[in-house]
This record gives C-alpha cells, structure tokens and sequence, in this order.
C-alpha cells in the first residue's frame, strides 16, 4: 500500500463537530479530489443515498469483508461497523488520485500504518458545550444517543494530537477556507516535497 502516488487527505472531528458538511464543501471547491464512501452497517439517516453517502450493508456483509481483508481500515462506531475500501484506495492512488476521506480516530491510525506520509486533519468544536447544542440541534438522534456520542467526543478529542493539523470549526466559512488552504497547499508539488 505504502507505494501509491496519490495522496491521501484524511478529515476527522467528533460526532457533530462539522467534518461531514466541511468535506462536501470542499469537494465543491475541489471537484478533481477523489473521496471514499465508507461502508457502514448503520441505518441511513433521512436524506443519506447508499452509494453517495455511505455504502449501507448488513453486519453479516461487513464481517465477511473484515475475513476477506477487504477493509484499508475499520472500526466500531457508536455500535456500529464502519470501513474504508483497501481495493478503492489501491487503485486511486495508483492511478495518482488524491483522495479524500471523512473518517474517526480509530481509522486514521490504521490508515497512517500504511500510509505515514497522509495530510491529517482534525476539526474540533469550540467547545464541548457548542458540540452538545449542535448534536442536539441535529434532531436525528435521541437523548440517550446524544450522550453516547458526547462521551465518545471526549476520547476522539484525546486522539487529536495523532493529527498534523487542527482547525477549530468555529465559523463554518472561515473553517472551510482553511480547510481549502491547507488541502491546496499538500496538493501542490511543493506542498508534497517533491
């Protein structure tokens, strides 16, 4: 895997904290920036396309896929199974695609395995208390659910010195720009080394 052309850009935030909404902006920014639809057992929420969104398959796929090693990464979420295609990311990179993904701490460490040289970029919220009002503000999950992923925050805000970048998500505007700077700046040439 370690020998791929393309880049890696790996996005992550706690539930709530803005990457899903960051990451589609700048694919509008950046239409040539390939991404990766994760593969989840989860539920769509209303509004989510299988195949755009995610890839929505049952646990009994999803674990045939972890024997079959077809997962670059994977992990639990909030109960649920969440993974990155090792045969997509293969053949973009290859291909020397930059590719963009949206996903937790648990993933990005199995993927900076392999992929030490990845652009890491951690959104935080400005707050735990902002992160709170905006997971309820959502409305798509209930109470119990909140608190769950409030709980989660904690350990994945614990993780973001794994990061090489942090961008506090306090005006979604300003965060996209830097977002967009600093993909940019990795996408160049002289932003890659060579």
């Amino acid at each position: 895997m370690a020998d791929a052309t393309g880049k890696l850009i790996i996005v992550s935030a706690p539930s709530g904290g803005g990457k899903t909404t960051l990451c589609r902006a700048l694919r509008r920014r950046m239409p040539d920036l390939g991404y990766s639809v994760s593969f989840t057992t989860r539920p769509p929420r209303p509004g989510e396309q299988d195949g755009v969104d995610y890839h929505f398959i049952d646990v009994e796929e999803f674990e045939k896929g972890i024997a079959e090693k077809r997962w670059a990464e994977w992990a639990v979420v909030h109960g649920n199974l969440y993974g990155t295609s090792a045969e997509y990311l293969q053949r973009a990179l290859a291909d020397g695609e930059d590719i963009l993904l949206d996903i937790d701490t648990e993933g990005t460490r199995q993927l900076l395995a392999h992929f030490p040289d990845s652009l890491t970029i951690f959104i935080e919220p400005p707050s735990m208390k902002v992160l709170a009002q905006r997971l309820a503000d959502r409305g798509t999950d209930e109470p119990e659910v909140v608190a769950r992923r409030l709980r989660d925050a904690g350990k994945e805000m614990a993780q973001r010195d794994m990061y090489r970048h942090r961008i506090i998500n306090g005006r979604l505007d300003a965060t996209l720009d830097a977002l967009t700077a600093l993909v940019a700046k990795e996408r160049t040439p002289t932003g890659r080394g060579e």
